[in-house]
């Protein structure tokens, strides 16, 4: 008898603001009005994907002084998206980057309580931190957070958040049917938190959600990240271009659950991913490539370069070769977007690609900013696909279509169903509830035990 084989999990994300968009693509639509946001999110629910994964944008980004072009379209608010979404979509998760920096626990804990409830179950969080202090410029509080306190704030956010949703035991709203529904007073606990960060004492507004709590998701390949997401997270969010590199950051993060008192089932890691189809494996090379070309034109190689540069690159041939000297500190070139640790290290690594393989700023450009890509045939890609995960270098992608709204069209299609005949994906929903699509049941990774309970004390 054969093995059972892991199953595959997958989030569509909604591209936007993203820099696998392609704008000029005759095809491309909205990525503001309703219709983008609904066609997406009922392309992955008919593929009986695990959710649809939006991202979070505080501030419009700018470069040279001048609004980034990926972001002149605007972007809108993600939770009020998803609170449209669980109207139109019955199963598929709604998943949220939502930032722990700037805002506040009681806030979000209602924010995702509330979408929980109206999706039937479907809420995740997408915990995402930032030091940028162009963007805290929009907010109360400005750029006051250190890079060293953004997870030290994040872990506090997230165990405030967990006692506040914990804070109403499943008794405590009764049916009377004489007198109406009620709720007792002795079993909703009063929150009374203290901290570094927030000083709480507060009375939960909302009951508990069908799921206790929405699932958490994380974004971060830092170590600090991972350690973070080992913690906290039922799903981790990330990039990995090898199958090599993959079974490493896997192994990594899932040796460090045993410490948290969690298994390796509790936590999912999923990459970014992009996909290219073709009728044949050479006939998803040229339209990889027409994509890449797309992706990055002239002007976006000489921008993406400036980024780490610092400095105005204009007068350079996009087709020729990188910069003789090494970047300068001037890091407000680019704003709202993170800028390299080490430019110079980067500089010279990029120059010595470049040099190896006879590639010029828009080619290096291109080959550094691709994605963990799958390009061949439906076939060749649900093998592929198949093969990482039974591989142990993930659990699933987070899949980037290159085109908005229609995308993943074409995957949901042809792939799904030979990943489905591979025995590696379902064939229907079995829950209603996206923690049930995860770990195949609602109770699973509830409880986590690094969660700090001495805040929560009974009124």
């Amino acid at each position: 008898m054969s093995a059972i084989k892991k199953q595959i999990h997958l989030g569509a994300h909604f591209p936007g603001v993203n820099n696998t968009t392609v704008w000029q693509d005759p095809e491309s639509k909205s990525q503001i009005e309703f219709d983008s946001f609904v066609h997406l999110a009922e392309t992955a629910e008919r593929g009986l994907f695990d959710f649809f994964f939006l991202a979070e944008g505080l501030r419009l980004r700018e470069h040279r002084g001048r609004i980034h072009d990926l972001d002149v379209v605007g972007r809108p608010d993600t939770l009020i998206v998803l609170n449209a979404l669980a109207s139109v979509t019955t199963h598929l998760g709604l998943a949220g980057t939502i930032n722990t920096t700037f805002n506040e626990p009681f806030e979000l804990a209602k924010q995702f309580a509330t979408l929980d409830h109206l999706s039937g179950g479907r809420a995740a969080w997408n915990m995402v931190t930032s030091s940028d202090a162009f963007t805290g410029e929009n907010f109360r509080r400005g750029g006051y957070l250190d890079r060293a306190d953004r997870y030290v704030r994040a872990r506090e956010i997230i165990d405030t958040a967990r006692e506040l949703w914990d804070s109403w035991s499943p008794d405590a709203l009764v049916v009377d049917r004489e007198n109406g529904v009620f709720a007792r007073r002795e079993h909703i606990a009063q929150v009374r938190h203290t901290g570094p960060q927030f000083d709480i004492d507060a009375a939960f507004t909302v009951p508990r959600s069908p799921q206790g709590h929405p699932v958490l998701l994380q974004a971060g390949d830092s170590d600090e990240g991972r350690e973070f997401g080992a913690a906290k997270a039922d799903a981790i969010f990330t990039v990995h271009g090898t199958l090599e590199a993959g079974q490493a950051f896997y192994s990594d993060v899932k040796g460090r659950l045993a410490k948290y008192g969690r298994e390796r089932d509790d936590l999912k890691v999923l990459p970014a991913a992009t996909f290219v189809l073709g009728d044949t494996a050479e006939d998803a090379e040229e339209r990889a490539d027409a994509i890449r070309h797309q992706q990055v034109g002239p002007q976006t190689a000489i921008s993406f370069l400036e980024q780490v540069w610092g400095r105005d690159l204009s007068e350079y041939d996009p087709d020729g070769p990188l910069p003789d000297e090494d970047p300068t500190d001037d890091v407000n070139i680019t704003r709202g977007r993170v800028r390299h640790a080490d430019p110079v290290q980067v500089a010279r690594d990029w120059r010595e690609r470049a040099e190896s393989k006879g590639l010029s700023i828009r080619e290096l450009i291109i080959e550094v900013t691709t994605r963990q890509q799958f390009v061949g045939t439906p076939a060749q890609v649900a093998e592929e696909i198949d093969s990482y995960v039974q591989n142990d270098a993930s659990d699933g992608f987070i899949l980037v279509p290159h085109i908005t709204p229609a995308g993943l069209d074409e995957f949901v299609d042809k792939v799904v169903p030979i990943l489905q005949d591979r025995g590696s994906f379902r064939t229907e929903y079995s829950g209603t509830t996206l923690r049930s699509h995860l770990f195949g049941s609602d109770s699973a990774a509830l409880n986590h035990p690094d969660t700090e309970r001495e805040g929560v004390r009974a009124s």
